[in-house]
């Protein structure tokens, strides 16, 4: 099979480039290495698998130095005949479209970044494969949709109509976005709505790697909403071993769809969501007394109040996962922070 993996120098996009590989996947990775965060982390990632920083020139594919099957390209999502062309030439199989501007509070500050990546870029993504007979497309979405619902374990049944960040916003039109596709064209798609994802070589804007940088350099660590907050913490290979069972699987159309009480996660059209989280959601403070215990150390906090967009507590029901592809993460959180913890000891060496 050979699949294309957009975000292929981010974090989990890291990951799930050697999964596929281990696989024996062909596999061509796409990535704009952009400013949001320390670009030495994505060339580091890049580098682990046989792409030094120096061979990348911007819009050529370039082979890996370690995998005869993996080749890469920089490119940003909005350069739309450029986008064209690699999809014409190359006739994927599948896609797994990870690439976004990510994060909830720089959605506030910097909103038109997401319209260029989400929306635009999004289209681009949805285009290339219309046109080039691409099997399936799975997607990042986020739990971010469910923004103000408080609905306990969050369901792909659930409204998701009252986002309260851009950066969900943009998450929910790409659910409406391959609807329409896969309505009109036939596309299969399948949107994935990732729940916190921690641990290796995660991105140095999330928490567990801001508060392990904190507590090791004896800084405080800020804790929003007095700590009174609740995550469903989800490691990485958990959501690897989730995308991979679904790259796998194409969707069918919904056999009992009912246009008079229509489902948000059903659809008469080759179509379908599903939430990928550990189902077991974990207090803030518990969370950081775990890394307190990994580190040695104990942690100096500064309570704050609830950030603009974002939200007390996630929780996810994956019962759908489960039943569709009799799987559900489950890793421990103590075991994530654990090896995350050595991990980034080894990449830092402190």
């Amino acid at each position: 099979m050979k699949v294309l993996v957009t975000g292929a120098a981010g974090f989990i996009g890291y990951h799930l480039v050697g999964r596929c590989l281990a696989e024996g996947y062909d596999v061509v990775g796409l990535d704009c290495i952009n400013h949001y965060y320390d670009p030495a982390i994505k060339y580091a990632r890049l580098g682990r698998h046989g792409l030094a920083t120096e061979r990348l020139v911007p819009g050529t594919l370039v082979q890996s130095e370690l995998h005869p099957a993996y080749r890469f390209v920089k490119l940003q999502l909005e350069e739309r005949q450029a986008l064209h062309d690699l999809f014409a030439v190359e006739k994927f199989d599948a896609v797994c479209h990870l690439a976004a501007q990510a994060g909830v509070r720089y959605s506030l500050k910097n909103p038109y970044a997401y319209l260029d990546s989400n929306y635009h870029g999004f289209l681009n993504i949805l285009e290339g494969c219309r046109h080039n007979g691409v099997g399936h497309l799975v997607y990042a979405s986020s739990s971010s949709v469910y923004g103000l619902n408080q609905h306990m374990p969050f369901s792909t049944s659930d409204s998701v109509d009252h986002p309260v960040s851009l950066y969900a916003a943009s998450k929910k039109a790409n659910e409406l976005m391959a609807h329409a596709y896969a309505y009109l064209y036939g596309l299969p798609t399948t949107g994935l709505r990732f729940f916190t994802v921690y641990g290796p070589w995660g991105r140095p804007d999330m928490a567990l790697f801001l508060f392990t940088q904190a507590i090791l350099a004896g800084r405080p660590i800020d804790v929003f909403n007095h700590g009174d907050m609740e995550r469903d913490f989800t490691y990485i290979d958990d959501i690897v071993e989730g995308l991979h069972r679904v790259l796998r699987r194409p969707p069918s159309p919904s056999k009992d769809w009912d246009p008079e009480r229509p489902d948000p996660a059903a659809s008469p059209a080759p179509y379908a969501l599903y939430n990928i989280g550990n189902g077991a959601p974990v207090r803030l403070l518990d969370y950081i007394e775990a890394l307190e215990r990994e580190l040695g150390r104990t942690a100096e906090r500064n309570f704050l109040p609830l950030q603009a967009g974002d939200v007390p507590a996630t929780f996810a029901d994956t019962t759908a996962l489960l039943r569709d592809f009799d799987y559900r993460p489950a890793t421990p959180v103590a075991e994530g922070i654990r090896r995350f913890v050595a991990w980034y000891r080894e990449f830092y060496a402190c």
